[in-house]
């Protein structure tokens, strides 16, 4: 038989029954590693955590806020164009039944230096 260094023989061993616990002692509860160390959440960094949730919700409602009231100024900016497109339509739709009509286009021309015609010379037919 060969020995192999490191090698041990086994040992054939019966199942055994186990062991019964004690009537009146409850089973032991395995303790976290923070808890044995008596190390448990502290204070200070639930707090600072909260504060730090606070200001990113703060800084959040704050570009809502920005983003709102920007758009309510572009829609200011372009209901005050509107309207001045609106008054600028009229002023030209006035102004073309206006000047649209004989005396004021005979005006507009005399102001242009141009006269009235004479009265048309009628050539008699050969």
């Amino acid at each position: 038989m060969a020995v192999y260094e490191g090698a041990r023989p086994r040992i054939i061993e019966l199942p055994r029954r186990p062991r019964a616990a004690p009537a009146g002692v409850l089973p032991r509860r395995r303790a976290r590693p923070a808890v044995r160390a008596r190390r448990g959440t502290s204070r200070t960094a639930l707090i600072l955590g909260a504060i730090v949730v606070a200001f990113m919700l703060a800084f959040f409602s704050l570009a809502q806020e920005v983003r709102v009231s920007a758009t309510t100024y572009d829609i200011g900016r372009l209901q005050v164009d509107s309207e001045r497109l609106e008054a600028s339509r009229q002023d030209l739709t006035s102004d073309l039944s206006r000047l649209g009509r004989e005396p004021a286009v005979r005006k507009m021309a005399l102001d242009a230096g141009l006269g009235q015609l004479r009265e048309p010379i009628v050539i008699p037919p050969r």
